[in-house]
């Protein structure tokens, strides 16, 4: 019988809701680590390399009912011992929040965000967020480095429209984290601007830091500003506006908003960066600034896919108004 602090560990692991696995070293695992055999379980596929190596550190994870270092070299029939204590619940409330799903599954949902929904809690909006919504929506999340709360990998602001990707477990985090790090999760926009940018299409590389002098704000800061890549297309032109693709090879704050003002095109509607100069008084209740595509490797399959968010009815509306005032 194992004991754990004096206990049955079965009965130990019932009384607390811990889920507890053991597993006997095969002559083929011998030598390996500690962290890379324990993270190559199958039972344990939805626990992160880092969380694993964090639970060897506490002693949820022996070897022998010994404690042992993550980088430990296993030896034939070591018995690997793991303890994993619940994910403790999130602080926040669940909260019934719109927002549509595009695809779900064990390990993601992808959804189009509407416009007017913050995606996280900040100062001034601590309810009615996207994560909150989400706390609601999934009833099946596994826990990001041990609390039940919805992984937010990217963010848009908060009236900007569409596509986001939010993964559901530790591993599907660490996934996509990592490929938006690498710049391999490709995003699309689809953006109304106020005028007419210089050419059809183009690439701007200007970099981009906080502003010096209103903290709310970025600004083109080519000196100690970070590294930002836009490139656009001209999809449709309007007499005051044109309707513009714009990929972004980095993700920084405000990014789109502002090298299209840099342009001299800002967003249309867009109250920080200029785009609220409109002509004959129209007015726009927000940017008109959409996410339309994502490009992404599955977590768990690796096969590459592509969705897409289609327009919100405001912007849709407004653009089908251009079309027919065009004709």
């Amino acid at each position: 019988m194992l004991l754990v602090n004096g206990y049955d560990r079965s009965q130990t692991a019932k009384m607390q809701n811990i889920e507890s696995y053991s597993f006997n070293v095969s002559r083929k695992n011998r030598d390996r680590r500690l962290d890379v055999f324990v993270a190559g379980q199958p039972q344990l596929r939805d626990v992160s390399r880092s969380r694993i190596r964090n639970f060897i550190l506490s002693g949820d994870i022996k070897v022998n009912e010994k404690n042992c270092k993550a980088g430990y070299r296993l030896k034939t029939n070591d018995l690997v011992m793991v303890l994993l204590p619940p994910p403790s619940p999130s602080t926040l409330t669940p909260e019934k929040i719109f927002f549509q799903i595009l695809h779900e599954d064990e390990d993601i949902i992808v959804l189009s965000k509407p416009p007017g929904l913050v995606v996280h809690p900040a100062c001034g909006h601590f309810s009615g967020t996207l994560v909150h919504g989400l706390l609601h929506h999934c009833r099946n999340l596994s826990g990001i480095g041990g609390e039940l709360r919805p992984g937010i990998v990217h963010r848009l602001d908060k009236d900007t429209s569409g596509i986001m990707i939010v993964a559901k477990n530790d591993s599907a985090h660490q996934s996509l984290s990592g490929q938006f790090k690498k710049r391999s999760v490709k995003k699309i926009y689809l953006a109304l601007l106020v005028g007419q940018p210089p050419s059809r299409e183009g690439r701007i590389d200007l970099a981009i830091g906080r502003h010096p002098v209103n903290r709310k704000k970025m600004a083109v800061m080519e000196q100690t500003g970070r590294v930002a890549i836009t490139q656009w297309k001209v999809l449709e032109e309007f007499d005051s506006f044109s309707f513009v693709q714009i990929k972004l090879d980095t993700g920084r704050t405000h990014q789109i908003r502002v090298h299209m003002a840099a342009l001299g095109c800002p967003v249309a509607g867009d109250r920080v960066y200029g785009g609220n100069k409109l002509p004959n008084r129209i007015s726009l209740p927000r940017q008109y600034l959409h996410a339309f595509q994502l490009s992404f490797d599955h977590p768990r399959s690796q096969n590459r896919v592509q969705l897409t968010a289609p327009l919100w009815d405001d912007m849709d509306i407004f653009l089908r108004f251009l079309r027919e005032e065009k004709t």
